[in-house]
């Protein structure tokens, strides 16, 4: 929690910044109180900072009252240029991994200690989607995410298998050493997989994109079995990867 009330020294900026960092992957909805409270604010200065926020379109103020992160600040990430550069790339790749499956793919990048999905093309087959164009999650109930989490450094994977793993479903994996020992294999194998761990009913593979510089992404797809696809649409994702990579240069 950044900064306190009795801090005559705290710039608008700082305020600003306490009141955007207050949210994270636990706290996507918040109320005013709560806002205040995270971001170290009298209510009063967070209300006039909040309402400026949102009138702006960092926040948005739902009907309940609560807010979350607007789409503006989401817009201006994408201008970044490891982001806007790795998603105008790979954006024909999954397209192209849709037509041929009509299944949702994923482009995602690591985001400090979560997944940040980049862009998701929804699938026409019914299979139960929580991830969306924005939306953080966690690396080991996802394919993308045991992928980044594998080619994470020493440090980031030393913080997620030190931390408790959140149950989502009764195959997530909650181990840190199972994790471990999957997160060693994905590195054997190139790709990572997961059955129903982050929502029953879907199973994701995923793929690093690799450059000279090591992994800036990974691309997945999400089916509802993978028992008879997984060698296909491996191979399928990694000569998208390999597209990808080379237009980064």
């Amino acid at each position: 929690m950044a900064g306190n009330t009795a801090d005559p020294g705290r710039s608008v900026t700082s305020r600003i910044l306490a009141i955007i960092g207050a949210f994270d992957g636990a706290h996507r909805r918040l109320t005013l109180t709560e806002l205040a409270e995270r971001a170290g604010l009298a209510r009063p200065t967070a209300h006039r900072l909040v309402g400026e926020l949102t009138e702006w379109g960092a926040l948005h103020r739902n009907e309940d009252g609560t807010y979350v992160v607007g789409r503006r600040l989401w817009d201006v990430g994408l201008l970044a240029p490891v982001a806007s550069d790795l998603r105008s790339v790979a954006v024909p790749f999954l397209h192209d991994i849709y037509g041929a499956t009509l299944a949702t793919v994923h482009l995602a990048v690591r985001e400090d200690d979560h997944v940040l999905y980049l862009e998701t093309l929804r699938g026409s087959r019914s299979v139960p989607i929580v991830s969306s164009v924005g939306s953080r999650l966690p690396f080991h109930s996802t394919g993308v995410g045991k992928v980044l989490l594998a080619h994470a450094p020493d440090d980031v994977r030393h913080r997620v298998l030190s931390a408790p793993l959140q149950r989502f479903t009764r195959y997530t994996i909650t181990s840190p050493q199972r994790l471990a020992r999957q997160l060693t294999r994905v590195l054997e194998d190139g790709y990572a997989t997961t059955g129903e761990e982050m929502t029953p009913g879907a199973c994701s593979v995923g793929v690093p994109i690799t450059t000279s510089g090591g992994v800036v992404g990974a691309l997945g797809i999400v089916v509802a079995d993978l028992r008879r696809s997984r060698g296909r649409l491996v191979a399928a994702l990694e000569v998208a990867a390999q597209g990808v990579a080379r237009g980064l240069g």
